[in-house]
């Protein structure tokens, strides 16, 4: 069997296939409808959520300017999935270049990851706010809301930048077929003919460590705000300090608990079929960035009320 290596940065000859949602090619058109919708949602509700805080100076607070950052990074993430998994689904438009696969994948990976360093950074917020409500503004000060932003968009880059570079350096075959909607980091992985126990172990270590320490700073976190709000009097104040958070703890169940599930069926779920395996990690990408601004939309009165405001003087 023919191979093409991958070890020097220049092969332009060098495509994929992207078949789509193996096993319903037939139906495959009437699926882009809901995803489209999806990805209509996840743009207009993130740049409408984008647009009242940048507009009004009485949002530049620490949980805001931290929703700004989830918003940003909804935008790319679901921008780096839905066109070209559209274009397959709708005109067929199977190919994508070796390049450009490694862009896709580089920017899906690296802003989930943002994603969930931007929703731990929330769960920090929330337990200032209510366990030091006092202090709040001036622990999260302009500045140090910076530092959190750049230490998240660090860590995004530094942790999946070796992706593509451990992918150059494999051995592809004929076979360049993925059964996927998008480059996926373990679908490409798994077309290589050279040894890919490097990337595999790389590829399992990043998404332990990523959403493992995630997991864990978020659960003591909201230990701690459990622990702090049982010991305020009166079942109203205790209402109060949850419903502080309570859009946060929507937005990370919709972020972890469909990305758990779809990473626990790639790895050890082998007699689920593949084709709801694709469907789940499609979703995944494109659920949380459209669920996001209307969960915050909905619970948040600030934002309801700037919303409801725009469309009636529009109207």
């Amino acid at each position: 069997m023919m191979a093409l290596s991958n070890s020097s940065w220049s092969l332009p000859q060098l495509s994929f296939f992207l078949v789509g949602i193996p096993g319903l090619e037939e139906s495959q058109h009437w699926i882009a409808l809901p995803l489209g919708v999806l990805y209509i949602l996840a743009l207009v509700g993130n740049i409408t959520i984008l647009f009242i805080i940048w507009t009004d100076p009485s949002l530049h607070q620490p949980m805001y300017l931290f929703l700004a950052m989830l918003a940003s990074i909804d935008l790319i993430l679901a921008s780096s999935t839905a066109p070209k998994t559209l274009a397959v689904l709708l005109v067929q438009a199977h190919d994508i270049g070796y390049t450009v696969c490694l862009i896709q994948m580089f920017f899906i990976h690296a802003f989930s990851s943002m994603e969930s360093g931007v929703l731990v950074a929330m769960a920090l917020d929330c337990y200032v706010a209510i366990c030091h409500p006092l202090h709040h503004c001036t622990i999260l000060h302009p500045e140090v809301i910076g530092c959190i932003g750049v230490a998240v968009l660090v860590q995004g880059l530094l942790l999946l930048t070796l992706f593509p570079i451990l992918l150059r350096r494999l051995i592809f075959c004929e076979a360049t077929i993925i059964g996927h909607a998008y480059c996926e980091h373990m679908a490409v992985v798994k077309l290589a003919c050279s040894d890919t126990t490097v990337n595999r172990a790389y590829g399992l270590a990043v998404a332990l460590l990523v959403v493992g320490l995630d997991v864990l700073v978020i659960a003591i976190s909201y230990a701690l705000i459990l622990q702090a709000v049982l010991k305020v009097p009166g079942g109203e104040a205790r209402l109060k300090a949850f419903s502080t958070c309570g859009s946060h703890v929507c937005v990370i169940l919709v972020f972890y608990v469909p990305g758990v599930f779809s990473f626990l069926t790639h790895h050890f779920g082998h007699h689920v079929p593949h084709h709801i395996h694709v469907l789940l990690a499609t979703l995944y990408l494109l659920v949380p960035p459209a669920l996001n601004p209307l969960v915050y939309g909905v619970k948040t009165r600030q934002i309801s009320q700037r919303v409801l405001r725009i469309f009636y003087i529009k109207a």
